[in-house]
């Protein structure tokens, strides 16, 4: 997919209706702070169409992002922030279960995790979550360039059992500041969305 134009179309906060869109939806679920808006910025060739911010927790709506009006980037709230009161938290929860529960052209579900840590168990149990709801998350470890390449399989490794991932599950190591990963996550992403082309800027 050639990017011509991209664009924040709805943004849903906890007590929103949900868009009933007729285009492919591909969501990204992960900790408040693993990288999810550098990574959509990165995806989309944009600098600061997803705002990133040193304070963790900043998504706290769902997000979703037209492309070429042919698809839907799903940005999900970021869970796992402890700052955030718990009745917040569990209101971001719900948000997110109906959205996952609802949405009627959801293809698949990216989940982010930092690939430098062992999976947090609210990271298993967001996988456990997704999982539960009729879905088989891609993985995308994030800050791929925060590691040692002699790192990188045994890290790969730790992410794998921490999330008890198959053989076969997708993960992709993925780094914001290099670009590295970015093809494969859009050719998987154009083959959901019945795309056919890798994404090129």
């Amino acid at each position: 997919m050639v990017i011509k134009n991209v664009n924040l179309e709805t943004v849903c906060g906890i007590t929103s209706k949900l868009p009933d869109n007729q285009l492919p939806e591909i969501a990204f679920a992960g900790k408040s702070n693993v990288g999810k808006s550098s990574l959509i910025n990165a995806l989309m060739n944009r600098k600061s169409l997803a705002r990133t911010s040193s304070q963790p927790g900043k998504t706290q709506t769902i997000n979703f992002y037209n492309v070429n009006q042919a698809m839907y980037l799903v940005d999900l709230p970021g869970y796992g922030f402890a700052k955030a009161p718990e009745t917040e938290r569990a209101k971001w929860g719900k948000m997110i279960e109906r959205y996952l529960h609802t949405s009627k052209q959801l293809k698949a579900v990216f989940l982010l995790v930092d690939i430098r840590h062992k999976p947090a168990d609210n990271d298993k149990t967001m996988y456990d979550w997704i999982v539960y709801h009729g879905f088989r998350p891609i993985i995308i470890a994030t800050k791929l360039d925060k590691l040692k390449r002699s790192q990188v399989q045994k890290c790969v490794k730790e992410v794998r059992l921490g999330l008890g991932l198959a053989d076969d599950d997708l993960l992709i190591p993925f780094s914001a500041l290099t670009k590295q990963g970015r093809e494969e996550i859009w050719e998987h992403m154009d083959a959901l969305c019945g795309n056919g082309s890798t994404a090129t800027i």
